[in-house]
């Protein structure tokens, strides 16, 4: 019995036209998944480079320290400046200008001298190298052209370590990093959809377990083994665990309700809007508005001022940052559950 010559011949390649290749190679899936990746690295590009190419100062809050007829006229000079750098206001003593610096209420301040004499900037290096420099930089301009002289005091200088000021930057940075990642990986392994109350409040756990081992090992970081912030371990650790859960229940939250592109949605906010508008590279006051406006309302935001907060001003001023990182935990945990009940009593009541 003869047998066809090609009956046991390996199946050749795909046969159909160009167009049925090009279907079977990319899926409509996979072309919505590249399509959101293309929006989001185009959106990180616009991000970054928007916030971060061109700064310039607007109404940072700043001090004038003068005899009662010449400080009204040397703050009207400064309100004056072109492009509207600084929001100058009256400050009673030297004593009080270095107190509202350290409660960050003000970023610096000008100490007018006897006439004939020196004034002095006072600034603060630990909020911010770039802005005490820019501070430094409007002010000096101003004392040349009325013929006087500037000293510059660092009220808050930052630790030799800590060069460029970022060290609080990137330390939330990873605490972020950390948050979202390990959420996204807890669902991916076991799946977007099978998510249950019970699996939810397990999740939402095991979150909380990773902030507080993450929030210790980046509090022992950058204290004991790099010794690049000062500051309190255990104040670190309480942030640390406090941002990574309110990053990792969020990443859980926006899965809940919008599956695996939850994932896109938290890298949109935390890393794409979050990490250019967190004061990191440049401080509230010189970034342009949008990202000056939204920056302390996201997670890398308000971890970067409460980590400078305990570094170099004392814990002051930053009760706000941990009310919104609160708001973050908060909501995610609600989110998730909720989302988890209503996915549950959707697929019971589905034959």
């Amino acid at each position: 019995m003869t047998q066809s010559a090609g009956a046991d011949a390996p199946r050749g390649p795909f046969r159909g036209s160009f167009l049925d290749e090009v279907k079977d190679a990319v899926t409509p899936r996979a072309t919505l998944l590249v399509v959101g990746v293309v929006a989001l690295h185009l959106l990180f590009i616009a991000s970054y480079v928007g916030a971060l190419h061109d700064p310039r100062p607007k109404d940072v809050p700043f001090g004038v320290v003068a005899p009662q007829a010449v400080a009204r006229q040397t703050a009207t000079l400064l309100e004056r400046l072109p492009g509207g750098p600084l929001d100058p206001r009256v400050v009673a003593d030297t004593a009080t200008a270095r107190e509202q610096i350290l409660e960050r209420k003000i970023d610096g301040a000008l100490v007018v001298g006897p006439a004939g004499g020196a004034d002095t900037l006072l600034v603060a290096t630990g909020g911010g190298k770039v802005l005490a420099a820019t501070l430094a930089t409007l002010t000096t301009t101003l004392e040349k052209s009325r013929a006087r002289t500037l000293r510059t005091v660092d009220v808050v200088p930052a630790a030799k370590e800590d060069a460029n000021g970022l060290s609080s930057f990137y330390l939330t940075v990873g605490w972020c990093v950390g948050g979202y990642l390990c959420a996204s990986i807890m669902v991916i392994s076991s799946g977007a959809g099978r998510s249950t109350p019970r699996r939810a409040a397990i999740r939402l756990l095991a979150m909380a377990v990773v902030g507080i081992v993450g929030g210790l090992g980046g509090a022992l970081i950058v204290g004991p083994v790099l010794d690049a912030l000062p500051g309190g371990v255990a104040a670190y650790w309480g942030l640390g665990a406090l941002t990574v859960f309110a990053v990792g229940a969020a990443t859980l939250a926006f899965q809940g309700v919008f599956g695996l592109a939850g994932i896109g949605l938290v890298i949109l906010l935390v890393v794409i809007l979050g990490n250019p508008s967190a004061g990191g590279a440049l401080p509230p006051p010189l970034l342009p508005p949008f990202w000056k406006a939204i920056g302390p309302a996201l997670p890398p935001g308000a971890g970067t001022w409460a980590a400078r907060s305990i570094a170099y001003f004392e814990g002051n001023g930053m009760t706000a940052s941990l009310l919104v990182l609160s708001a973050w935990a908060a909501g995610g945990v609600v989110v998730t559950l909720l989302a988890s009940v209503l996915r549950t009593h959707r697929a019971q009541s589905t034959p």
